[in-house]
C-alpha cells in the first residue's frame, strides 16, 4: 500500500531541516552508565566525536551510585577501558589524602586487588572517587565529546527516534532539542533508544524450553537463597484467609515450573553506609511509613530468623557497599514488573516506592521493638555516610535497575553460553559472574506459609560474549549498538549484567561504531578480522580457557543422618556474612565472619539429643586456602568443656565435608553444645553445621 505523498513528503522537509540545524556527531550515544562513558572515550581516542546524553543529571549510573564493590567472578576477564578505570581508583588511594577515617593499611577488604604484590587495580571505592574518576576520564577528551545532562528521549508515540530506511537519523529528546550523527549507541539500563528504533526485545523470563535452558523461568523448586526458613504466616489477620494478604505477596502462586512470565528480578538501592560517628546520619522514619509493608519482617523474626537482613561489603575509609541479603531485605520483591516498559510517570512511581521501601524498612531494623535487639544494633552501629551523595540528600542517585528490556538479536546468549557448552568466535569482551538472578516474587505455598520464588546463582566458566548480541538484526536497524540492554536470555544477563562487563562492552560498540563508519558499512557488515585487531590492540580480553565446574553439592540433614545442627539453627552473634560459593556444603549455604571483627565473632551449636551416651561429634566447614589454621571449637559435653582447634585451610576427613573433633559423653536433651569462634584467628572463619552420632 502507497503512503499518502504529499505527508511524506512534508515529513522529509521538517526532518531535512531539523538535521541541518541539528549538530552532527559521529557516534551518538544515549545513557551515560558506565557503559556510555566507555563508549564515550574510546570513541574520541579513535579520533571521532561523540555526544553522551545523559537523562539525569548523574553520570556512571550504579558504578558511581553506591555499587562500589566490583561484582565479577574472574577479574582475569576485565580488560581495556574498564581495568584502566579500576587502575585509576587503584592511583587515587595510594595517595594518602584519599584516607580521612582509616589508614590505608588497616583497610582489609579489597576484594583480592591492592593487597596483592604488585597489583596496581583496585576493585572497591567510593561512590564519589569512582565520579571524580570518570569526570577525569571524560575530561581527557573534552575536544571530541560533549556531555548533555538531563535530556530525556521523547518516548510519545512516533517521536523520539527518526530513522531513514533501517537507520537512524536522529534522536529527539522530550524538550525538543535534538541530536544527529553517523551511529548511535543505547547505553541505558532501560533500552529505550533501542525500543524507540524499532528493535525487537524481551521483558521478563523465558521458558526454558525457548533456548534449550534449564534454570530460566519459573523456579520455585530452585529458590534456595534468600529464603523463609521459618514458617510465616501471610495474612493479614493470622489465620485467617479472608482477611486478604499483606502487601508484596501475589495472590496467584509463583506460576507452572520452567514457564516464562514478564516479571523481572528486584531492584534496590545499593547504600553507603558507615560507622564512624562523625559521619554518620541516623535512619529516619518517614512520612508516609506504612507499618503493614513491614509487619512480614517483623513475623519472620518472630518465627525466630534473627539473621541481619543486609549485605554491607566495606570499601575505603569505613563505608560500605549494601545489599540485599536473606528472605526480606533491601530488595522490593515483585514491585517492578511494569518498570521495564513503564513511561516516565510509571517509573518514577516505582522509583519513589523503592525509595520509600528501603528508608522505611532501614527505621523498622533500627528501631521498631519487635526486632531482635542484636539486629537493632547492627543497624543503628550503621547509617547512611554524610559525605556521600550530599546533593540528594546522602541517598544513592541511582536504583539498581538489574534488568529491564533485553534485545532479541540474530544471537543470544543463553546459559549454553555461560557454561561454555557453547563458545562464540566473534568475542566483543568477557562474562564471568555467576547466573544470577534476585528474587521475582513473593507468594503463598499450599500449606499457608510465604516463599520467596525466582533466586538463582550458578556457577559459570569465564566466557566471550558475541558480537552478534549487541547489535540489532539487520532487518531493522543497521546503525545501532546495544551494549547494556544487549541480546540474552533471563538467566545469561545474570551474569552478564555487571558493570565492568558493560564497560567492556560499551567501549567494543565504540570500536565497532567507528570502524562502521570507516568502512562506510551497515553494523551488521563489519570486517570481524578488523574489529578483533582492535579490540586486542586496545587490550580487550576476548577469550582464554579456565577449568571446568566442579557441580555443587548441598548436602541434607537427612542425608547425614545422627543429629545435625544446620548454620542457620545456631545461636550467633556475628557470622553474618552468607555463602554458598564452594562445592559441598550442609542445608541451604554456610556463614563466615568476613575475615574481621577477630575475637568478636561466635556461633553455639546446641543439639537436641534424644538419649544420654557418647556421641561422637564432627563439625561441617568448607575447607579453602583463605581460611584460617587454628580456629577455636569448644565442645560442652557431661564430663565438663574440651577445646580443639580445627585447620580450616584442610580438606575436611570424611566425605570432603565433616572433621571429627572426638568423642564425648552428653546427657539428654539441650544441655551440650558446640562453639565456634573467631577469636586469635587470621583469615576466614566459616561455620556450616555440626553433626552428633550416637555409639552403639
Amino acid at each position: 500500500m502507497l503512503r499518502p505523498l504529499i505527508p511524506l513528503t512534508l515529513a522529509l522537509a521538517v526532518a531535512t531541516a531539523a538535521l541541518a540545524a541539528a549538530p552532527a556527531f559521529d557516534v551518538v550515544i544515549y545513557g551515560g552508565t558506565s557503559g556510555g562513558i566507555a563508549a564515550a572515550v574510546q570513541t574520541a581516542r579513535l579520533g571521532r566525536t561523540a555526544v553522551l546524553i545523559e537523562p539525569t543529571r548523574h553520570l556512571g549510573g550504579l558504578t558511581t551510585g553506591g555499587l562500589g564493590a566490583t561484582d565479577i567472578g574472574n577479574k582475569k576477564a576485565i580488560g581495556g577501558i574498564a581495568r584502566e578505570f579500576y587502575g585509576r581508583i587503584w592511583q587515587h588511594y595510594q595517595q594518602p589524602s584519599a584516607w580521612k577515617y582509616q589508614k590505608r593499611e588497616e583497610y582489609t577488604n579489597r576484594r583480592g586487588s591492592a593487597a596483592d604484590p604488585g597489583e596496581t587495580t583496585m576493585w572497591t571505592f567510593e561512590p564519589h572517587v569512582a565520579t571524580k574518576v570518570y569526570d577525569d576520564m571524560l575530561r581527557e577528551v573534552a575536544a571530541k565529546v560533549t556531555v548533555v545532562r538531563g535530556e530525556r528521549l521523547d518516548l510519545a508515540p512516533g517521536r523520539g527516534v527518526i530513522k531513514d530506511g533501517g537507520r537512524i537519523v536522529r534522536i529527539v529528546m522530550e524538550s525538543g532539542r535534538s541530536f544527529a550523527g553517523g551511529m548511535f549507541i543505547d547505553a541505558t539500563y532501560e533500552g529505550d533508544l533501542m525500543a524507540r528504533a524499532g528493535v525487537s526485545y524481551h521483558v521478563g523470563r523465558e521458558a526454558n524450553a525457548v533456548y534449550g535452558e534449564t534454570i530460566n523461568g519459573v523456579q520455585a523448586g530452585h529458590a534456595f537463597s534468600h529464603q523463609f526458613t521459618k514458617q510465616v504466616d501471610p495474612y493479614v489477620r493470622p489465620g485467617d484467609r479472608s482477611s486478604g494478604l499483606l502487601p508484596g505477596i501475589t495472590p496467584d502462586g509463583p506460576g507452572v515450573e520452567f514457564s516464562g512470565d514478564r516479571k523481572v528480578q528486584a531492584y534496590n538501592f545499593r547504600m553507603c553506609t558507615t560507622d564512624v560517628p562523625e559521619n554518620r546520619r541516623a535512619w529516619e522514619k518517614p512520612a508516609n511509613y506504612d507499618p503493614q509493608w513491614f509487619e512480614l519482617l517483623l513475623r519472620n523474626f518472630e518465627a525466630g530468623d534473627h539473621r541481619v537482613p543486609w549485605n554491607p561489603v566495606w570499601m575505603p575509609n569505613r563505608k560500605t557497599d549494601t545489599n540485599n541479603n536473606y528472605a526480606i531485605s533491601t530488595d522490593f520483591i515483585g514491585q517492578n514488573w511494569d518498570y521495564p516498559d513503564g513511561d516516565y510517570a510509571t517509573r518514577a512511581r516505582i522509583w519513589k516506592a523503592h525509595e520509600d521501601w528501603q528508608k522505611g524498612l532501614m527505621w523498622t531494623l533500627a528501631h521498631h521493638p519487635r526486632v531482635p535487639e542484636s539486629v537493632r544494633a547492627e543497624f543503628q552501629r550503621l547509617g547512611l555516610a554524610k559525605d556521600e551523595f550530599t546533593d540528594n540528600d546522602n541517598w544513592p542517585r541511582q536504583l539498581y535497575v538489574r534488568e529491564a528490556r533485553r534485545m532479541i538479536s540474530d544471537y543470544v546468549m543463553t546459559e549454553k553460553n555461560c557454561t561454555r557448552a557453547e563458545v562464540v568466535a566473534d568475542s566483543v569482551g568477557m562474562g564471568a559472574y555467576n547466573m544470577d538472578s534476585h528474587n521475582i516474587q513473593r507468594y503463598v505455598t499450599a500449606e499457608g506459609f510465604v516463599r520467596n520464588e525466582g533466586d538463582i546463582q550458578v556457577r559459570v566458566r569465564p566466557y566471550p560474549i558475541s558480537f552478534r548480541s549487541i547489535h540489532p538484526k539487520a532487518t531493522e536497524c543497521t546503525n545501532l549498538l546495544v551494549p547494556v540492554c544487549l541480546s540474552a536470555s533471563h538467566i545469561a544477563y545474570g551474569s552478564i549484567r555487571m558493570e565492568p562487563v558493560f564497560m567492556v562492552l560499551g567501549q567494543s560498540a565504540a570500536t565497532a561504531a567507528v570502524q562502521a563508519l570507516e568502512q562506510g558499512v551497515a553494523i551488521q557488515r563489519l570486517d570481524p578480522a578488523r574489529l578483533k585487531a582492535r579490540l586486542l590492540q586496545d587490550r580487550q580480553v576476548l577469550d582464554f580457557e579456565s577449568p571446568p565446574i566442579e557441580p555443587r553439592v548441598r548436602v541434607s540433614a537427612a542425608r547425614l543422618g545422627g543429629v545435625v545442627v544446620d548454620d542457620l539453627d545456631a545461636t550467633r552473634h556475628g557470622f553474618d556474612r552468607a555463602s554458598a560459593a564452594h562445592s559441598v556444603y550442609v542445608g541451604q549455604g554456610y556463614h563466615h565472619d568476613n575475615n574481621s571483627g577477630k575475637g568478636q565473632q561466635t556461633a553455639r551449636f546446641t543439639p537436641a539429643l534424644p538419649a544420654a551416651g557418647r556421641y561422637r561429634v564432627l563439625v561441617a566447614y568448607p575447607w579453602n586456602a583463605n581460611r584460617a589454621a587454628s580456629v577455636p571449637v569448644i565442645i560442652r559435653h557431661a564430663d565438663g568443656e574440651t577445646r580443639v582447634l580445627l585447620n580450616q585451610k584442610k580438606k575436611p576427613a570424611v566425605d570432603d565435608l565433616l572433621e571429627p573433633v572426638g568423642t564425648f559423653r552428653f546427657a539428654a536433651g539441650r544441655g551440650g553444645y558446640v562453639e565456634i569462634s573467631n577469636a586469635g584467628t587470621e583469615g576466614f572463619v566459616v561455620i556450616d553445621a555440626v553433626q552428633w552420632i550416637a555409639e552403639k
